[in-house]
């Protein structure tokens, strides 16, 4: 006979010591304050027979997208799939769900788990899951609607449900629905100042609303919060950079640069990507980051063979290869991640249906821009631009296309280029009020129209 965990949910474990820490373990996933690993490692010794643990270690691994760490999370999958006669139909929908993230079946993952919720609206782990997953798909409607669908079956007393809020909020943000994903976002840190999920989606807020000095007073004013023993602050850091660098704070930037976004403490992959989205950002504005880049790169195990495993995180390896001068290393890391997508074997794995539609055009766009074919890189650029949220990420971080197009426009001798520059900063000027940046791009468009390269 199954138990059921604190949520109703069953589960195969009859163990308290067990169900603590795989509960202890949810919450650190779902805040980020420190590892699961730890409290995985001891539900597995005081039940080994409950697969659960092991599914969660696995997933937890899969979920820092890091290719190295691929033969540890089938470890553990084979270990579960072993106990498999001793799990619940909801735990073996999760073995399935993270087996099929283990395959490069993202989309069929996500799949499965709507359906758990749909049974189960009380499954954080499904929650949490599937809003990363769909984060790293680019889905932003399942981003808001599947935590709307379940948070009316949740006890607000539940301690887990500021968190469930902070993902309702960060997916209303991101299908643009500002003020609402404001108001929950504020609402879950009025439940639970320890929800950096929530600092986060309002920070995103901030951001697209051109709210700079603001944003980074929200973010110093959490900043207690998740600046320690927290593994999201890395983003954070980023925000932070992100609302400096609107305001045209260069040195601002560069201090967090060499303080929280370089340098070992960069552990993942999630995180050195962040510090090559504000290299890049600052290498298309003409500052020097050379070293920056360098250094990032000597920290980053790009190994040969991870070429192509994300398309994300390779559209930002190659930019930091290209920001440290090495673009031979740009191009031949291009090529891998090409000859990988195009692999039937691997036809079915979601993302190199998002390296052929976004990551490669992307890719290709940015070594033009380095080469100076400005005119080819906005020509590569710009269709992929209208499905680049098929390869995962934010709109803040897909900004970075825009302000790569607009880099390249400012420096195309075509009246059509300039063009595409000229209407993206409408789109801009429209969605937010003008911010020193969005004046910094102006001028640079103005500029380049008036001496062509």
């Amino acid at each position: 006979m199954s138990k059921t965990d604190a949520r109703g949910n069953p589960i195969a474990s009859h163990s308290q010591t067990a169900q603590a820490a795989a509960e202890q373990a949810l919450w650190r996933m779902m805040s980020f304050y420190d590892t699961p690993l730890a409290d995985l490692d001891r539900a597995i010794a005081a039940d080994p027979q409950w697969p659960l643990p092991h599914v969660m270690k696995a997933g937890f691994l899969l979920s820092l997208t890091e290719p190295a760490l691929l033969p540890q999370a089938q470890v553990h999958l084979d270990r579960a799939q072993s106990l498999s006669h001793h799990a619940t139909p909801r735990e073996m929908a999760h073995l399935q769900a993270v087996q099929a993230v283990q395959g490069g079946r993202w989309h069929q993952a996500c799949r499965i788990w709507d359906g758990l919720l749909l049974q189960h609206p009380r499954d954080a782990l499904a929650l949490q899951w599937s809003q990363l997953w769909d984060f790293y798909r680019g889905d932003a409607v399942h981003l808001r609607l599947r935590p709307a669908r379940a948070l009316p079956d949740w006890d607000e007393a539940d301690p887990l449900y500021p968190h469930v809020l902070a993902l309702y909020a960060f997916g209303l943000e991101e299908c643009n629905l500002y003020p609402q994903a404001e108001e929950v976002g504020r609402r879950a840190l009025a439940a639970d100042a320890r929800v950096p999920w929530a600092v986060h989606a309002v920070a995103h807020v901030m951001e697209m609303q051109g709210r700079f000095e603001e944003g980074a007073n929200w973010l110093r004013q959490h900043q207690a919060a998740w600046v320690e023993g927290n593994g999201f602050s890395t983003h954070l850091w980023w925000h932070k950079g992100l609302f400096r660098l609107e305001a045209l704070d260069v040195a601002g930037v560069l201090r967090l640069l060499d303080t929280h976004l370089g340098g070992p403490g960069l552990q993942v992959t999630l995180q050195r990507v962040d510090a090559a989205a504000m290299l890049w950002r600052l290498h298309l504005m003409g500052h020097d980051v050379t070293a920056h880049a360098a250094n990032l790169l000597q920290c980053w195990d790009l190994a040969e063979t991870d070429a192509g495993y994300y398309a994300f995180n390779d559209v930002h390896a190659v930019a930091t290869m290209l920001v440290a001068g090495q673009a031979q290393n740009a191009e031949a890391w291009l090529a891998r991640c090409a000859e990988r997508a195009l692999l039937a074997t691997e036809a079915r794995c979601a993302n190199h249906q998002m390296a052929r539609e976004v990551g490669l055009p992307l890719m290709r766009g940015l070594l033009a821009l380095h080469r100076g074919q400005t005119d080819s890189a906005v020509e590569l650029i710009y269709p992929a631009r209208s499905t680049a949220q098929r390869f995962g990420g934010s709109h803040a971080q897909r900004d970075l296309i825009d302000q790569t197009l607009l880099a390249a426009a400012a420096q195309c001798r075509s009246d059509s280029g300039r063009a595409i520059g000229h209407a993206l900063l409408n789109e801009r000027l429209m969605a937010k009020p003008s911010t020193p940046l969005t004046r910094y791009w102006v001028e640079r468009l103005e500029t380049g129209a008036r001496h062509p390269a």
